[in-house]
């Protein structure tokens, strides 16, 4: 039986926060919630309601020096002063992922990878669900792990889960865990390496046992990087869109079907999610769901009924026979490949925001391929001109998405497409990506 640690001290006051204390308060900690900036009205509230201690606008480091515990933020790198000051006294910070998973004896599939793990994350719920079985959704989609385990009603939690947060994660460990890709992505927090980057990717396999299964990308040249210098206890369940011998799952060019362990085998034009990336993305819903034993069956009809995530790929409205579609979650050159990559008509492509040290050069045989006007939306545009002029003859800058928008609809013919697919953060002229993807889809809805 453990020690019951008195005072738990949160810092930073988001969802995954805000849940943490909750969860924290629920099992009689004392609880005390800092955070440097300013706390959402809702989140206020709700800590108020539940006589949770909270300040804003700093930290008293006093208090937090105090902890028995600290849970925090993915947000606040290891890196900060705060945390090097918190360390010094013995302290080692863990995420709200952390501690919740103590509290449950649920099965945890953790799903990471620099894309396509809200897709992956939905999509595994989807199927769990279409099979009858009681699945929750979270980590870094929803509703935050620990908020969901004070009622702990799910016998599987599907658990998006970023670097960030594996990285202030230590005891948790993953019945199922998915490894999808490892791309060049939020570099500034892991020293401009990837490769430090990929091993925080890789903590999905800690504690993991012979009991436990690892599926991964096995085409993905940075995970086989990676698999070289990890001891591998888990089973493995590779899945492949080119090697036929995997284990998990592969993806069967000339017939354009997809086959998963055991044999389950489905045409990819009977998939709801369309474009190479997804269907990655299905070859691991379907895995996990014959993992749980789901029938063949239900796993086929949840994989072609399915809905996409928002702001992902995200069909918005046809004006005049010109199809426009938000990808407004694309944040990195990756995740903007993929959604020019399944492209089938000539494009107008919205691009542009902060630059999380793009280098634009893999894009150019798609955008050449593919594109026909370029709309830069982004208080910076330099990079992004300099990378394609020459190769797409039009390129306009615009300051908001109304503007974009119209620009997109003036180039755009007739069974053509404007995709917002900005491949750059939101933050110079949004709040996040939501909001910029919001404000794209009022826009059209508008024209």
């Amino acid at each position: 039986m453990e020690t019951k640690k008195q005072n738990i001290v949160i810092l930073g006051a988001g969802e995954s926060g805000v849940g943490a204390a909750l969860l924290a308060k629920f099992k009689g900690y004392n609880v005390f919630v800092s955070d440097a900036g300013k706390i959402k009205d809702k989140y206020k509230t709700e800590l108020d309601e539940n006589a949770i201690a909270w300040e804003e606008g700093g930290h008293s480091m006093e208090k937090v020096l105090s902890a028995d515990e600290i849970i925090k933020s993915p947000g606040i790198p290891n890196s900060s002063a705060l945390i090097k000051e918190i360390r010094k006294v013995g302290l080692r910070p863990i995420c709200d992922i952390e501690f919740a998973a103590r509290y449950t004896t649920a099965k945890l599939i953790a799903i990471t990878g620099s894309n396509g793990k809200t897709t992956t994350t939905y999509l595994v719920h989807h199927v769990l669900k279409g099979g009858g079985l009681l699945a929750e959704m979270a980590g870094n989609v929803g509703v935050s792990f620990a908020r969901s385990i004070i009622k702990d009603e799910a016998d599987y939690y599907v658990l998006e889960l970023s670097s960030f947060q594996l990285e202030d994660m230590y005891e948790f460990k993953a019945d199922i865990a998915v490894l999808l890709n490892i791309t060049p992505d939020h570099l500034d927090r892991y020293n401009e390496s990837i490769s430090e980057y990929g091993k925080a990717k890789m903590r999905i396999i800690q504690n993991q046992t012979a009991a436990d299964v690892f599926i991964y990308n096995a085409d993905d040249k940075e995970i086989e990087k990676q698999l070289k210098t990890h001891k591998i206890n888990a089973k493995t369940l590779p899945f492949s869109l080119k090697d036929e011998s995997v284990e998990g799952g592969f993806y069967r060019d000339e017939d354009q079907t997809i086959t998963i362990k055991n044999k389950l085998t489905m045409s990819i034009h009977d998939l709801a999610l369309k474009g190479k990336h997804n269907v990655q993305n299905s070859l691991v819903a379907g895995i996990s769901g014959r993992l749980v034993e789901l029938r063949k069956d239900n796993i086929r009809e949840s994989l072609a009924d399915f809905t996409n995530v928002e702001h992902r790929l995200e069909f918005v409205a046809k004006v005049n026979g010109i199809e426009f579609i938000n990808d407004s979650k694309a944040t990195n050159i990756n995740a903007t490949w993929y959604a020019l990559e399944s492209m089938h008509n000539p494009t107008v492509w919205i691009v542009g925001g902060v630059d999380k040290g793009n280098d634009y050069e893999e894009l150019i045989p798609l955008v050449q391929e593919k594109v026909k006007a370029i709309v830069c939306l982004g208080k910076n545009n330099s990079k992004i001109i300099d990378a394609f002029s020459g190769i797409v003859d039009t390129i306009i800058e615009t300051q908001s998405p109304v503007e974009a928008v119209g620009y997109g609809y003036q180039f755009a013919k007739k069974d053509e497409t404007v995709l917002l697919s900005p491949a750059c953060a939101s933050f110079d002229l949004f709040e996040n990506y939501e909001d910029r993807g919001q404000q794209f889809k009022n826009a059209v809805r508008s024209l």
